[in-house]
């Protein structure tokens, strides 16, 4: 293995170290940057099959225990991203704030090693659906990445899959 490859290698051991060992607010630096995206997308109640391919900047900073990120899509803002750290519960949480002046949303970051999962859930009437996008870092500079929803909590139907690859800092 070449030192090129291991210090890649070593890069990646040091996120998912952090990241499984709850690091706190700065393992959100990892979004930072410039980001090729390409989405598949299926047929489903939630999802129509279709092809996308955008670039995604992140453009990030940390500000005592907030990290906020502005996230343009094929240079457009779309949503600023703050994210928060309770070194208590280990547990992370992600306000998207619209750039229309609308109320700010609220969710959950849960990080398990290499896997950062994004849940959410929706109810109307007395009917519950779950969602989540689980991005798994393959490398540093690349997650690949699936969107999923469920009716119970336990099967997943996928929406929609694609990888992420880092092409600026």
């Amino acid at each position: 293995m070449n030192s090129l490859m291991r210090s890649g290698a070593m890069a990646l051991c040091l996120m998912v170290a952090a990241s499984a060992g709850g690091q706190g607010i700065e393992t959100i630096a990892a979004y930072a940057g410039t980001w090729t995206t390409d989405i598949d997308h299926v047929t489903t109640p939630y999802s129509k099959v279709g092809h996308e391919h955008t670039q995604l900047r992140n453009d990030c900073w940390r500000s005592g225990g907030y990290f906020a990120c502005n996230q343009y899509v094929d240079g457009v803002s779309k949503a600023l991203l703050v994210f928060t750290y309770d070194a208590a519960s280990k547990s992370y949480t992600s306000y998207p704030i619209p750039p229309d002046g609308s109320a700010a949303g609220q969710g959950k970051l849960e990080i398990k090693g290499n896997v950062w999962t994004f849940p959410w859930q929706t109810k109307y009437g007395d009917t519950t659906t779950w969602f989540r996008v689980v991005n798994v870092w393959v490398k540093p500079d690349r997650i690949e990445f699936r969107q999923e929803f469920s009716t119970d909590n336990v099967k997943w139907t996928e929406m929609a899959h694609g990888v992420e690859v880092k092409t600026a800092g």
